[in-house]
């Protein structure tokens, strides 16, 4: 929409932190993007930027409007997703700030599965840490959020959480392999890769060995769980992940996955949520009812 324009620039400055940045993100020159800016704070009255020596960040005023702005661009993308709905053709798009568990299985089947019937649908999925997750929230860069663990969720509203007991992982011939259920001590009495600070499973596990005066010494630490997946078979170790983050790799090849007992370590929740007071797009709304309903149909609800 052209009255949008100058909106979609500012968020444009805004999220760059420089006008030159945005300029060659928005395909436009320094110069033209500076006038609209300028102009803008005529309108208003007061500076929106302030002018820094390597770029411009928001002043109080502009605080305030980019609150606006996201507000507006939020809304006309359900105005249109509605419309699109009423004409017969559902298009949209759903933006996704996730947990890296939900990046493997979950979240490709998952919208594969619904753009099947809605393939003018698109999606943009980004990984965030339990913190980065309800930010995407509040700045309107993500519509939903799962995550597993969040570390806060004062402007999220909760549309459905599900228990995740964490699993070690371990290829068949590691000598636990063969236990149905296993206590985190003798886990820890062989090597262990374990994911780093930021993770929920790392978090849940700190807290373990704490509460229970265990010593956690990981030979490797990685914040990619595909590596440490991986890395639990070539050198016959333990990793530790969660149900929605295995997927079928322990149903096929080398790995097996054992519950940790709940004793030692309580089940995590995974949260999927949206930011408070929000009315989604009809595409990310609909998304949304899909996830539920398959979270709560494969995991326990809590």
């Amino acid at each position: 929409m052209r009255h949008l324009t100058t909106l979609r620039y500012i968020d444009a400055v805004v999220k760059a932190g420089s006008i030159r940045g945005a300029a060659e993100t928005l395909a436009i020159t320094s110069t033209a993007l500076n006038r609209r800016i300028l102009a803008l704070e005529e309108d208003l009255g007061v500076p929106i930027f302030e002018r820094l020596a390597h770029g411009v960040r928001l002043s109080a005023a502009g605080e305030i409007l980019i609150h606006h702005i996201r507000n507006q661009l939020s809304d006309m993308e359900r105005v249109k997703s509605q419309i699109a709905d009423l004409s017969g053709v559902r298009r949209g798009h759903v933006a996704i700030a996730c947990s890296q568990a939900l990046l493997s299985t979950f979240l490709p089947r998952q919208i594969a599965l619904y753009r099947k019937d809605h393939p003018h649908v698109t999606f943009a999925v980004n990984l965030r840490d339990r913190q980065a997750a309800e930010q995407a929230l509040i700045d309107h860069s993500a519509d939903l959020a799962i995550v597993f663990e969040p570390v806060r969720l004062a402007d999220v509203m909760t549309l459905i959480r599900v228990r995740q007991p964490v699993h070690a992982v371990m290829g068949k011939g590691h000598p636990l392999a063969a236990k149905e259920s296993l206590r985190l001590g003798e886990c820890l009495s062989y090597p262990v890769t374990v994911p780093t600070s930021p993770f929920g499973v790392r978090h849940l596990l700190d807290i373990a060995v704490q509460s229970a005066s265990l010593r956690l010494d990981p030979v490797v630490q990685s914040d990619s769980f595909e590596f440490l997946r991986n890395h639990a078979v070539a050198e016959n170790i333990i990793s530790f992940q969660i149900p929605i983050g295995l997927g079928d790799t322990t149903m096929m090849g080398d790995l097996v996955s054992r519950p940790l007992d709940r004793r030692d370590v309580p089940a995590g929740v995974l949260y999927m949520g949206q930011l408070k007071g929000r009315t989604l797009p009809v595409a990310a709304a609909r998304f949304a009812a899909q996830l539920s309903a398959v979270l709560a149909q494969e995991f326990e609800m809590c």
